[in-house]
């Protein structure tokens, strides 16, 4: 069999905005990691415009120069031309996934990923026999010894992210219905998502008690599953299709919500494109896709946009240093917030993390120098693309380090996991469990 040479599905004339100006190469990581120009958005774009021409073949080593882009859309906002890179990887990976353009093992090792990532059963059921293992010295001592390293690039990887594992990561805890504190202002469902729910399941505590702390009423649809933004983003349409039919089963079955919310970034860029990739599904099915679409919003997003109660933020007490005492106006507790790619870039909420961040009591936001730059999480780019993931989440763990914070914060379970990986000296906290921290504080006094 062999690839075709054009690219059926890339949008018409989508190209053709780009005069190679390389305003997107200084945003984009894997050209900043490898710099090759066929690794940067104008040289891909370059390779689609030949491939399109009949000039080039997309063979394994042109696909290589695809698989090495993250996806993190920074090139999208850096452009001044306006091209929609976006929608030409997202068009182009589908054809990536033809057998002759990667080798058996990375098929194996992809199909693997996407088998198991997205099945939060399947995930718990394969981490049992690690809850041992997982966080004690003896992860230290192994990986210490550098006996991580006889795995294999790969599975050496994803033990490097492999976090301590709780009671919590092994079953939903979380009611069906949260009820409002007070007053009910809102009533919305919570997707707990598929990793998030096992590998930081305190996130989603956290933002079920912001929620209902601010008189919203949380909903938890039992038997929910992944969104789809694991395998949206590695071109797997059926099971795509398949996996964000499941979920819109799970919440149509909630009851009447003002809002479907996510606290992981990647899950709410997908589910805001439910409209686009079920368009063309049976009418009923495509018409609950995009009202879920139109009605997801990231937690952070939302709460920003109906504001916190003022009994809240009357609530809201200082968090505490490293050392213990209590933060206060001539000591601040200095946060660095990382912004994630599938926000930032895929979303465009910048405003709303910080503005939700400011209103503890004595932190002081620091801003990394390349916040626009991805981590090298990106899905599951830190375990398909090892090598590339390392120098990225080195240099990011630099950035952050460099302002000085005692606290990273991260509102992304994929971002999170990298940064705890090159970041061990600082904690990374999702923005939804330091408002927590603080109102608990409030709470207890």
């Amino acid at each position: 069999m062999t690839t075709p040479t054009t690219l059926p599905g890339l949008p018409a004339g989508a190209t053709d905005p780009c005069v190679h100006c390389g305003f997107c190469l200084p945003s984009c990581a894997s050209y900043l990691a490898l710099g090759s120009e066929m690794d940067s958005p104008r040289g891909r774009i370059h390779a689609l415009k030949a491939i399109e021409a009949g000039e080039l073949t997309l063979d394994a080593t042109v696909a290589g120069h695809f698989d090495s882009c993250l996806g993190c859309l920074a090139c999208v906002s850096a452009c001044p031309s306006g091209v929609r890179y976006d929608q030409l990887i997202e068009a182009t990976r589908p054809r990536l996934n033809a057998p002759e353009l990667r080798s058996p093992a990375q098929q194996l090792w992809r199909r693997l990923l996407v088998g198991l990532l997205p099945y939060p059963t399947r995930l718990r059921a394969l981490l049992q026999p690690l809850r041992a293992y997982a966080g004690t010295p003896l992860q230290g001592l192994v990986r210490g010894m550098g006996l991580t390293k006889v795995l294999g690039p790969q599975l050496a990887a994803m033990e490097q992210l492999l976090p301590p594992l709780s009671t919590d990561s092994f079953s939903d805890r979380l009611p069906q219905v949260i009820p409002a504190v007070g007053e009910r202002r809102y009533r919305v469902g919570l997707l707990l998502g598929c990793v998030q729910r096992v590998f930081d399941p305190a996130v989603n505590a956290a933002t079920a008690q912001v929620l209902a702390a601010n008189g919203i009423e949380v909903v938890v649809p039992p038997g929910q599953g992944c969104c789809g933004a694991v395998t949206h983003h590695q071109g797997e349409e059926a099971q795509t299709r398949e996996l964000a039919q499941a979920l819109i089963g799970s919440f149509n079955g909630a009851g009447p919500l003002d809002a479907v919310l996510v606290s992981a970034s990647g899950c709410g860029h997908s589910l805001k494109a439910y409209g686009r990739l079920l368009a063309d599904a049976a009418p009923g099915l495509a018409a609950a896709a995009a009202q879920l679409a139109d009605n997801a919003y990231d937690v952070q997003e939302f709460l920003a946009r109906v504001g916190l109660t003022a009994e809240f933020e009357a609530s809201l007490k200082p968090l505490t240093h490293p050392d213990g005492s209590p933060a206060s106006a001539d000591r601040p507790l200095t946060l660095a917030y990382h912004d994630a790619c599938h926000m930032l870039h895929g979303q465009g909420i910048s405003a709303a993390p910080r503005q939700l961040l400011q209103a503890i009591p004595h932190v002081r936001l620091r801003e990394p120098l390349e916040q626009g730059v991805c981590c090298g999480s990106a899905g599951i780019y830190n375990l398909v693309q090892p090598a590339e993931a390392e120098l990225l989440g080195a240099r990011k763990a630099d950035d952050l380090r460099g302002t000085g914070a005692q606290i990273a914060v991260s509102a992304n379970i994929g971002c999170s996991l990298q940064l705890r990986r090159h970041l061990a000296e600082l904690p990374v906290q999702h923005p939804m469990q330091l408002l927590a921290q603080s109102y608990g504080a409030g709470k207890a006094t």
